[in-house]
């Protein structure tokens, strides 16, 4: 949507700029897409508001702020915190333009081994809320990226959780050809791996 049509988006009571979140088929994963304000200068908007989130029902406590900068090609992913240090995850894109996808990795859900991908940029402004329970990759679609995403729990050493980008039992379509990645993303376990020791189950909260 254009930033004039995000303006006409209907406010929530207490005045000033709102947000639509919208659920996708992954429950726990939400689209979340900031109202902004754009004329000949720029352009405004509140990226986030504890008091916003309140008013559609989003209650979390964000505690750690990450900022990663990508070149063109580049895949990252699948990465979570297992139970130990669990985050819920806001992520959105400063610069440039990114495929993020999130994998669900709840054993007994419905849709466990589903993928949901959608695309950030830097003009959308759109954001996308994950659970913990969820691993997360993107792709670089633009020359440059620049990712910034919330954390409602701190990068916890010994924690880290990796799934294989390119697993063929989660079979996500990338949009990059030979991706770019780093020596420890080239070696990530498969879902299948994951199943022998995993971190998450269905119903169970982190």
């Amino acid at each position: 949507m254009s930033g004039q049509l995000i303006a006409q988006v209907e406010k929530t009571k207490g005045g000033g700029m709102d947000m639509t979140v919208t659920p996708t088929e992954l429950d726990g994963v939400l689209v979340v897409q900031p109202e902004w304000f754009e004329d000949e200068r720029g352009f405004f908007f509140e990226s986030y508001s504890k008091r916003r989130w309140e008013q559609h029902g989003l209650s979390l406590d964000f505690v750690q702020d990450n900022h990663s900068r990508s070149g063109k090609g580049v895949v990252r992913g699948f990465h979570f915190q297992n139970g130990l240090a669990p985050q819920h995850r806001l992520v959105r894109c400063t610069v440039g333009a990114i495929w993020d996808v999130v994998v669900d990795i709840r054993v007994g859900s419905p849709t466990f081994g589903k993928w949901f991908g959608i695309e950030l940029t830097a003009e959308n402004r759109t954001q996308l809320l994950m659970g913990p329970e969820f691993a997360h990759g993107f792709a670089v679609l633009s020359d440059v990226a620049e990712v910034q995403y919330k954390t409602t729990g701190f990068h916890t050493h010994g924690t880290e959780g990796l799934l294989a980008w390119d697993d063929p039992a989660v079979a996500v379509p990338w949009p990059v050809e030979n991706p770019i990645l780093s020596a420890k993303d080239s070696a990530n376990p498969s879902l299948a791996a994951y199943l022998a020791n995993p971190s998450f189950h269905w119903g169970v909260e982190a």
